[in-house]
């Protein structure tokens, strides 16, 4: 049952009932929908070329932050011209500064941590200096306009242009400055604030103010600033999104030079939609928001407006906003029925949902958390809003509005001509991109962070610009160039149950890795977490590899660097492997270090382990250690040899195929070398390929060890994987390997010779 909110005596509750949308009736029983959004974004071959043009100062928040994801080298969120032809960019950074660059100099124009009393950065996303809008005669007349937050002590104090949400904890305050001289590098002047409301979290706050670019002088929008009001939190369980007597939730429209609003700080202009409407607030452009994070106008269509539109549990949505607009939060999240008593899914539109005139989104996506992640836990995802590129530079660019997830720093592109109100979601492309030196790199790298914190930004000759507050660095889209194809072949894809190519941290925690794969299961790097990616790779494009080793032979424990997937349980979701045929394990190996590592577990010092782990499938009774499918180095008949190790029977005897060749010459230090090993459940065969071709070998153990009878393995899901030795639930050290490993890949069947050999040469032939 929703909360209705109790504003107080300044709104009577007959008033607040008047004025509230009307909800949908509830429908009848449905099936939620588990993947609301099944089309993924298209890899693109089109990549931008970032050049990188500045770093800003490192900056704190005030008070000091305790979340690690406020904890950056900066907190800048935005750059753009300032619109008095001379060039200058500016950049505001939540935690104070507003920068201006001036070709190569940067200057503090104005710092808001040192001007006002209660400034507040410390607690909340969006929280501190969290936008700037330029009159667009700013220089004739000197103005611009900003937004904060002020902390509690400021709620005690001040009065709020509408009665603040139930126990506010943050305000934001828009204000008013003119500049003495519009020409100077730092600000002197006066300022007027012209709008104060708090919000009872601190998220989901103001977080944009703007013009409209498009309107020129005559224009009924010229010089009407708009603000991005968020839910402040609550509209979860609230119908605060819906309530048309409160700013939360919406987007305003203003007019600064005016005097009619409440406080006669600003105008209401006679052309907003609900300006006139008994109970409603006349500033209302549009409504039903949860965070209005970014808008953007297309400049080659006047009034073309498109926002960015984080979601809660799984819709990132880019919206057309028109007068009036009704996004439907928090009844609806995107085009999906939302729910919050059950936020682990979405649900159906009801039948009669057209009488409610909720506007979707012209193109979303959703978040596909890793298997078995909790519904309600934060999953590393979040829309960037971004730009409609008009410039004459990139024909290739032309007509695409290009945006990105801010978390997770993939950058993706929809064409405008496909994004239509009432229509299916344009298609989105995810685009590669390149340093000015021509190596394809992915955000991650640039920002060299797993959460990048990624913004967009744009100049008065449309040109793009991309902004990370992981390393306060901004980068200008300097060219555009196509990228080679997938690495992974279509025969391999076909049966591709996990792949690791340790360029993907997941950005909810970057000590795991994202899945590749069809699993999408999630892996832990244990020991060492993020630290394990090295900057090494095995082929042309690959940037990052993961290192294993041993940490203190000295010492039994379990401070090993490995990587792996656990559940006692069994892992729901490498089902791929129950009951399979067939396996395939494979990746790229270079020695860095002795191997095989001393033998922590036993007193002798100059005890060695008698094998060394590279990769492999746990078995579905496995204590951490047994597997279904292994590669490694394992001593055979006293002497170390490359193996593949296979089980088809839980608790059942193992087969290995022993490599002839000695395992030094298969494996020289400091060589990168693509191994794999092929398991055929149903005949008994195991294969080790080096590099595409096989290696002869033999079986090692006589018989029938697997007790074939045509069928696959045992039908239990394996209890994980294991890569760099084992116990991947991290409660032992055994058979460490000093080594790295790049792109792994795990499949259920075994695949055929022309397969491996072709997946080889895919690496160096895309």
């Amino acid at each position: 049952m929703r909360v209705r909110r109790s504003w107080g005596a300044a709104i009577t509750a007959v008033v607040a009932a008047a004025t509230l949308l009307a909800p949908p009736a509830a429908g009848p029983a449905d099936e939620p929908i588990t993947d609301p959004i099944p089309e993924e974004p298209q890899q693109s071959r089109l990549g931008l070329v970032l050049q990188e043009v500045a770093q800003l100062p490192a900056s704190e928040a005030t008070p000091p932050a305790t979340d690690p994801r406020l904890i950056r080298h900066n907190r800048i969120n935005y750059i753009g011209e300032v619109p008095d032809g001379s060039g200058r960019m500016f950049v505001p950074d939540l935690n104070g500064p507003l920068y201006l660059l001036d070709g190569g100099q940067q200057h503090v124009y104005l710092d808001f941590k040192a001007r006002f009393e209660h400034f507040f950065s410390g607690r909340g996303m969006g929280s501190g200096f969290g936008f700037v809008a330029f009159h667009p005669d700013f220089a004739r007349n000197g103005k611009f306009y900003t937004v904060h937050s002020e902390d509690k002590a400021a709620i005690d104090s001040e009065e709020p242009t509408y009665p603040n949400q139930p126990k506010a904890s943050v305000q934001s305050v828009v204000t008013e400055w003119t500049a003495d001289d519009p020409a100077a590098d730092v600000f002197t002047g006066s300022q007027r604030e012209i709008f104060r409301f708090g919000f009872t979290t601190q998220l989901h706050a103001i977080q944009q103010i703007d013009f409209n670019p498009t309107a020129k002088p005559g224009d009924p929008d010229y010089g009407l600033l708009y603000l991005g009001v968020g839910d402040g939190g609550i509209g979860l369980d609230s119908d605060v999104p819906q309530d048309m007597s409160t700013p939360a939730g919406k987007i305003l429209r203003i007019d600064p030079a005016g005097t009619d609003a409440p406080n006669g700080q600003y105008g209401i202009p006679a052309s907003n939609p609900f300006a006139g409407t008994p109970g409603a607030l006349g500033e209302i452009y549009a409504v039903g928001m949860r965070d209005p994070h970014r808008f953007s106008w297309d400049p080659e269509v006047q009034h073309a407006m498109y926002l960015g539109h984080i979601g809660q549990h799984a819709i990132e949505a880019v919206y057309e906003v028109r007068a009036g607009d009704n996004f439907g939060w928090s009844e609806r999240e995107g085009d999906f029925t939302f729910r919050p008593e059950n936020q682990c899914y979405l649900y159906p539109l009801p039948a009669d949902d057209e009488k409610y005139g909720y506007v979707y989104p012209v193109a979303a996506y959703d978040h596909d958390p890793p298997q078995g992640w909790p519904c309600n836990s934060d999953s590393g995802h979040g829309i960037s809003g971004g730009q409609v590129y008009r410039g004459a530079q990139f024909p290739l660019l032309q007509g695409k509005y290009v945006f990105g997830d801010l978390v997770d720093g993939r950058v993706f592109y929809t064409d405008v001509n496909r994004m239509k109100r009432g229509a299916e979601r344009a298609p989105l492309h995810e685009l590669q991109l390149f340093d000015t030196a021509g190596k394809q790199l992915r955000m991650t790298d640039f920002a060299g962070d797993g959460r990048v914190d990624l913004r967009f930004g744009t100049d008065s000759q449309r040109n793009l610009y991309l902004l990370a507050k992981a390393n306060g660095k901004i980068w200008k889209v300097a060219g555009t160039r196509m990228a080679p194809g997938s690495e992974v072949t279509a025969q391999v894809k076909r049966n591709l149950v996990a792949y690791y190519d340790f360029e993907r941290p997941f950005a909810a925690d970057d000590s795991r890795e994202l899945d590749r794969g069809s699993s999408r299961t999630l892996l832990s790097l244990l020991g060492g977490g993020a630290d394990m990616r090295v900057a090494d790779g095995a082929f042309p494009g690959s940037n990052n590899a993961l290192q294993a080793q041993q940490i203190n032979p000295g010492v039994a424990g379990k401070d090993d660097w490995k990587a792996g997937v656990w559940d006692g349980n069994g892992v729901s979701s490498l089902s791929a492997f129950n009951g399979t045929g067939g396996a395939t394990v494979m990746g790229w190996f270079k020695m860095t270090g002795e191997n095989p590592s001393l033998n922590s577990n036993t007193p002798d010092p100059g005890d060695r382990y008698n094998a060394v782990g590279l990769a492999g499938i746990l078995s579905g009774s496995s204590d951490g250690h047994d597997v279904r499918a292994l590669l490694e180095l394992t001593q055979v008949d006293g002497e170390l040899r490359l193996v593949g190790l296979g089980r088809r029977i839980d608790g059942g005897s193992a087969q290995t195929f022993a490599a002839g060749q000695d395992w030094r010459e298969i494996l020289p230090p400091d060589e990168w070398v693509h191994l794999a090993a092929t398991f055929d459940y149903t005949t008994g065969e195991i294969a080790l390929y080096r590099n595409g071709q096989p290696l002869p070998g033999v079986y090692t153990v006589p018989g029938d060890p697997w007790r074939l009878d045509g069928s696959g393995t045992t039908k239990t899901n394996p209890r994980g994987i294991k890569i760099g030795g084992s116990f991947p639930q991290n409660t032992a050290e055994r058979s460490p390997c000093n080594c790295r490993m790049d792109s792994l890949m795990f499949l259920n069947t075994a695949a055929e010779p022309a397969t491996i050999n072709h997946q080889y040469r895919r690496f160096f032939q895309r």
